[in-house]
């Protein structure tokens, strides 16, 4: 950590639980001052509570990241409340799993609408702070499911925008000192995997037995392996990084 890198500002989408609240936590932990947003402001507080106690600075904030206006009056309240946001990672995420002949056209809508159009809006109104400072960090997490998965037509798809839409900003954004890169996990133990196990009416912890037979480090991942890896695409040591997909499943993937 450099003192350049000190009391920067992030903001987290998702982040009142799994990948995005340990994400928060590590980059608090790294200096940053970190906004914790999630559609329900009230479900941050845990989160928050967990930075304060460790000495960090957060600020729970609601909002539907599909929605311009709400995230513009987001992003300005952060701004103003913190200070001007140079990190963001596009967490935010919901599964609406079917069969493609069983898929609704508001199953598909809403995917599409939290990680492709929310990446966009949030990149959208915080490049204007990053461009300004000629610094930023923009991390969008994508998934092993974009390399296709049964049951997750709108999930995949979206997923594999995600990257396209990653390698894009970091082509646009290069020139200002913005770099972009991608996360992917593989099989990582939240809430929404638990979800996956329940719609195929399997036990979670049998789904996530199975699952770690078949990964070549023989465990499952947790929310802090992927926090790990986005803090180093903030740090300054990742400013030659961008336009990148990194896939963080405990063994290469094809």
């Amino acid at each position: 950590m450099t003192n350049t890198e000190l009391n920067r500002v992030a903001i987290v989408t998702g982040a009142a639980r799994g990948i995005g609240a340990a994400t928060a936590v590590r980059l608090a932990a790294d200096g940053h001052a970190v906004a914790v947003l999630d559609l329900d402001e009230g479900a941050c507080k845990d989160t928050v509570e967990r930075i304060t106690a460790e000495g960090g600075r957060a600020l729970a904030v609601g909002a539907d990241v599909a929605d311009a206006q709400q995230v513009a009056a987001a992003v300005d309240r952060v701004a103003a409340e913190l200070g001007p946001p140079v990190v963001l990672v596009n967490n935010a995420g919901v599964i609406r799993d079917n069969m493609l002949f069983k898929m609704t056209d508001a199953d598909w809508d809403t995917v599409m609408g939290v990680h492709l159009r929310g990446a966009f809006l949030m990149s959208r109104a915080a490049q204007a702070h990053m461009t300004a400072a000629r610094f930023g960090r923009i991390v969008n997490l994508s998934s092993s499911s974009a390399l296709g998965n049964r049951g997750q037509a709108n999930y995949s798809a979206a997923k594999a925008g995600l990257q396209g839409f990653t390698k894009t900003l970091a082509i646009e954004l290069g020139p200002f000192g913005v770099t972009a890169n991608a996360v992917a996990p593989g099989f990582i133990a939240t809430d929404m995997t638990a979800a996956t196990a329940a719609r195929i009416k399997v036990d979670f912890e049998t789904f996530q037995k199975g699952a770690a037979e078949q990964i070549p480090v023989r465990r499952v991942g947790r929310p802090e392996d992927v926090a790990h890896t986005i803090s180093f695409l903030v740090s300054d040591g990742a400013g030659f990084v961008s336009g990148q997909v990194i896939y963080v499943a405990g063994g290469p993937l094809d």
